[in-house]
């Protein structure tokens, strides 16, 4: 069956993470990708997704009009061509007026832009509570929405963690969630590593997806910081359909550069070392010596995971890239290093030149997301 995905903030690692999960993706918009799937896929797994729909398949008024007996709660999203506040208005009143015509009671939720926010949708149940409906219009297909990212979840798992450390950085769990999607499909009761696990996000998210988790730090502290979290997690509101946690989770203290990992390990997963927080562009010498620092950490742990893994192991990287004076990102390029120690480099992205960097704006030290697979 075709759905359909709108894209979060950097579409590019959206479709890129869709790409990595289904068939057939293409863009359909700049917000929007289309795709295919034998499964229903789940809004709750999708870091990169803020709605799911699948094609209606039939004329929008036949659709409502056959829905069970009660009030219909109406949300009208355009995102065709020559969309605007008016047209995705004027659709969602014919829709009520024509409804009232057979008696049907209907409640249109208002539009302050051409789409429903992903905010409004959710705290409305739309896509969840019966008869709590969005529909979706790409020129002349209807979509009809079946899901609806949990973003309360997600900052409650981000916020309501009790063991944070704002100086190594935080990872979002929304990127933590697509860095493990873009290792593939992976079985249910796959392993993924993190061997730079942090403050356990990675992990956190990959048991949240019913997978075993497997951490390792080289700070004593952060290990436990894992273990705390992951302790918590239980008691988190985690997701509108996500309520337990079925993976088993091992931690332990280790270099990942020299570390010996037990086995199986079918994914890995990370965040590596991002160098020193910075709070402004550093200087050309003071960014020389964090390229270097962090580029030695990352191939000499790259190096020592190869001979660990099996052949077609998914690997997923975010390394730093850093905010310079023109705003643009300065990088690490070392895709031909890495290529020498046994990966091949998987291209997902739209771009050109294949790469992925999520930042937020004015963000110092960004992340440039790698995937591999070893060879």
């Amino acid at each position: 069956m075709r759905y359909l995905a709108v894209l979060g903030r950097q579409p590019d690692i959206s479709y890129a993470e869709l790409r990595a999960q289904f068939k057939n993706v293409q863009m359909l918009g700049p917000s929007l990708a289309i795709f295919e799937s034998n499964n229903i896929p789940e809004i709750n797994r999708l870091g990169g997704s803020l709605k799911l729909a699948r094609e209606l398949g039939q004329e929008p008024l036949a659709f409502l009009s056959n829905l069970p007996d009660g009030k219909i709660t109406l949300g009208v999203s355009d995102y065709s061509r020559r969309a605007s506040i008016r047209t995705a208005t004027q659709a969602a009143i014919k829709l009520k007026k024509s409804l009232a015509k057979i008696g049907r009671s209907v409640r249109t939720l208002p539009n302050k832009s051409t789409t429903i926010s992903t905010a409004a949708a959710l705290h409305n149940g739309l896509g969840k509570k019966k008869n709590h409906i969005e529909l979706i219009i790409v020129d002349q297909v209807n979509y009809l929405v079946i899901g609806v990212q949990d973003i309360d979840a997600y900052a409650a798992r981000d916020q309501a963690r009790p063991a944070r450390d704002a100086k190594v950085g935080m990872l979002p769990p929304k990127l933590a969630q697509i860095l493990i999607n873009l290792c593939g499909p992976l079985k249910s009761n796959a392993t993924v590593l993190d061997p730079f696990c942090g403050t356990g996000v990675v992990l956190q998210e990959a048991l949240l997806m019913d997978y075993h988790a497997y951490g390792t730090d080289k700070s004593e502290r952060m290990v436990e910081y894992t273990k705390r979290n992951l302790q918590a997690l239980s008691g988190l509101r985690l997701s509108s359909s996500s309520s337990r946690v079925n993976g088993a989770c091992k931690t332990f203290v280790a270099d990942a550069t020299n570390a010996q990992w037990q086995q199986p390990i079918d994914a890995v997963a990370c965040e590596t070392y991002l160098g020193p927080p910075m709070s402004l562009p550093p200087a050309e010498i003071k960014l020389k010596e964090a390229k270097q620092e962090c580029q030695n950490i990352i191939l000499g742990f790259l190096k020592n995971l190869a001979s660990q893994l099996k052949t077609g192991t998914p690997v997923t990287i975010a390394v730093p890239a850093w905010l310079r004076p023109d705003r643009s990102y300065s990088r690490l390029n070392i895709l031909d290093e890495i290529t020498n120690l046994g990966y091949n480099v998987v291209k997902y992205s739209n771009s050109g030149d294949g790469s992925l960097l999520y930042h937020r704006e004015g963000q110092v030290v960004a992340r440039e997301i790698i995937v591999l697979r070893k060879k």
